[in-house]
């Protein structure tokens, strides 16, 4: 109950305007249904004959602050009520009181499940506020996260986080704030009314629950720990899942469709196994409270009627009843709680998983007294250390990159070019080192800014399920028509834009999937262009494209790159023959530099990339 009262006061306060009406509301409901079913000893007197006494009308005076006041005046309006009865039933008959006493019970009732369906009402804002701000918060997590968490983590389990574990979130704890908020009101108030008939009863009573209580509680426990293990069982399966339709080419090309179908049907096996133990102990819930509601009723039954029997009973036959119907009223929503208990602690197996986003630590943050940043002379990195965990993938490197020079990375896959370049727009910190620009320390500007002076375009052009305006001019505020049109033109992708039906409004699929590879690199490098960098980052923008496609592309870099600084990172070294300085990697070291015709002409390492390509 801790954990929950926990996530309660990190979520709920922004809806406590609606939490304060649906305690009030829940109050009033339970107040008016205790004074309903209070009409039942009248009834029951009148039916069976049983009130002898004469009651004579009582004045009396209420005052607020005082607690013998508050008796006197009880006493009071009691004797009052039934003093009117015994006049309609002289004056009218007992029929007629009947039906008095029916109609009041209806509008009662009224007034009630009034106040009821309010207390929904306003719970309602309550729990798909909590939901959505849930929601929210996990996806600004994730946008603000470093890449190096995701490299930790599945992706699939990442989705099956914001999404089967938010909406377990939901069922689980969210549709319980209703039951632990109403349910809480009832029981007291009912007790409030027990304590008041009989409290020899009531006594006996309050020794019986907390066995009971401890039970269902027990039993709850081991529920937690079976949610957390399904859901982590569920996130497998979404990652295998995703696995699967990110690699089903290759899946279908080596026939290991049986192979790939035998896995998930395992996962999917050991799910089903952890989820039959999780519903057999919720649906335990139920059944427990209504065995162990019914001893309770039945030694209630056993010790009232005994007091009745007695010489000397502090209660009467229709108090009895009436405490009955109470304690009887007791008794759902004591059950109504086990159930949240239950629904409760596999929510919180969820919101554990949720958690490890939401409180993960991210390492790239904003300096607390940040510098202004610009671009005007170079940019240097100095013995720069990088590693993702014991393993150095960057040593010692040092590389100064003058203003309006285009420098190239080359080397064998692995080598740490593309590690290199993350570093400077700080997708990753560096271990050991410091990277300036124009002798500013990156760490000591804003992240913004730092990103702000550079484009990227990637070997896989990252795109997103909307049109080519919004493509082009994404992360550009405010980008007008012509400038989107200037840019794509620029970046030889303007004819087969406006060849589509809708143009520049024409939607591209989802990540580009109705373009060829070679129209979304020219998308990439439009976004580019109508960004206007001061830095241009090329990572391998032109290895994945057939010779054709490659002549548009390197085209259009071309014109990107022009005045502009540029660092390119290399797949095919006959595109960065023209390069000011090339820049040869190997295990996460630049072991040589120099231009294209002095790297050849020393006959090193540059020279055998150059010669087995050329093979």
């Amino acid at each position: 109950m801790k954990d929950f009262l926990k996530i309660l006061r990190r979520f709920v306060p922004p809806y406590r305007k609606y939490l304060v009406l649906n305690i009030f509301a829940n109050i009033l409901s339970a107040i008016l249904n205790l004074l309903s079913f209070a009409l039942v000893v009248p009834i029951m007197e009148i039916l069976f004959k049983i009130n002898k006494e004469i009651y004579a009308y009582q004045d009396y005076s209420l005052d607020f602050f005082s607690t013998t006041s508050w008796s006197i005046a009880t006493k009071g309006m009691v004797n009052n009520f039934y003093w009117y009865i015994s006049n309609l039933i002289e004056t009218s008959g007992g029929t007629y009181a009947l039906i008095f006493l029916g109609l009041a019970l209806i509008v009662m009732t009224f007034f009630k499940t009034g106040s009821m369906y309010m207390a929904f009402f306003y719970m309602i804002p309550i729990r798909s506020g909590v939901v959505m701000d849930i929601r929210n918060v996990i996806n600004d997590k994730i946008i603000s996260l470093p890449l190096a968490f995701f490299s930790e983590e599945r992706k699939g389990d990442i989705m099956a986080r914001v999404t089967g574990d938010v909406n377990e979130v939901e069922n689980s704890i969210m549709s319980s704030l209703d039951m632990l908020f109403k349910n809480p009101i009832l029981i007291v108030i009912y007790l409030i009314g027990m304590i008041i008939l009989s409290w020899e009863l009531t006594l006996f009573v309050l020794v019986l629950l907390p066995v009971s209580g401890y039970v269902m509680g027990q039993v709850g426990k081991t529920l937690k720990k079976s949610s957390a293990l399904g859901q982590s069982q569920w996130g497998e399966m979404m990652s295998q899942i995703e696995e699967t339709l990110g690699g089903l080419r290759i899946i279908k090309a080596f026939n290991a469709e049986g192979k790939i179908s035998l896995r998930f049907h395992k996962a999917s096996d050991e799910f089903r196994k952890t989820t039959n133990r999780i519903y057999r102990r919720q649906q335990l819930a139920h059944p427990m409270s209504e065995f162990l509601g019914t001893i309770t009723v039945a030694m209630v039954l056993w010790y009232g009627g005994s007091l009745i029997l007695s010489d000397s009973s502090p209660i009467d036959a229709p108090s009895f009843m009436y405490y009955l119907i109470i304690f009887y009223s007791i008794i759902n929503p004591a059950k109504d709680l086990s159930k949240a208990a239950y629904s409760i602690q596999k929510g919180l197996a969820s919101m554990e998983r949720v958690d490890k986003i939401l409180k993960a630590e991210s390492s790239i943050c904003d300096p607390v007294n940040p510098q202004k940043i610009e671009f005007k002379s170079k940019i240097e990195y100095k013995k720069v250390r990088f590693r993702y965990k014991e393993q150095w993938i960057i040593k010692d490197v040092d590389l100064t990159v003058e203003k309006g020079k285009t420098i190239a990375l080359v080397g064998q896959s692995g080598s740490g070019k593309s590690t290199l370049v993350d570093l400077l727009p700080r997708f990753y910190d560096i271990n050991q080192g410091e990277i300036l620009i124009d002798g500013i320390n990156i760490k000591d500007a804003k992240v913004h800014d730092l990103r702000e002076l550079m484009g990227i375009v990637n070997q896989e052009a990252i795109l997103f399920n909307d049109t080519f305006f919004n493509n082009i001019a994404f992360g550009v505020e405010q980008a007008s028509m012509e400038k989107v049109v200037e840019a794509a033109k620029i970046a030889n992708a303007h004819e087969f834009i406006i060849a589509t039906e809708k143009g520049y409004d024409n939607n591209i699929g989802d990540r580009g999937g109705k373009l060829s590879g070679g129209q979304r690199q020219r998308i990439s490098i439009a976004r580019a262009v109508l960004k206007n960098p001061p830095i241009l980052i090329l990572d391998e923008a032109t290895s994945a494209l057939d010779t054709e496609s490659e002549r548009l592309v390197q085209d259009a870099l071309e014109r990107l790159m022009e005045n502009r600084t540029t660092i390119v990172i290399a797949h095919r070294l006959s595109t960065i023959k023209n390069a000011d300085m090339i820049c040869v990697m190997r295990e996460g070291e630049i072991v040589e530099q120099g231009k294209h015709d002095e790297l050849v002409e020393k006959d090193g390492y540059y020279k055998k990339l150059c010669d087995m390509q050329q093979f």
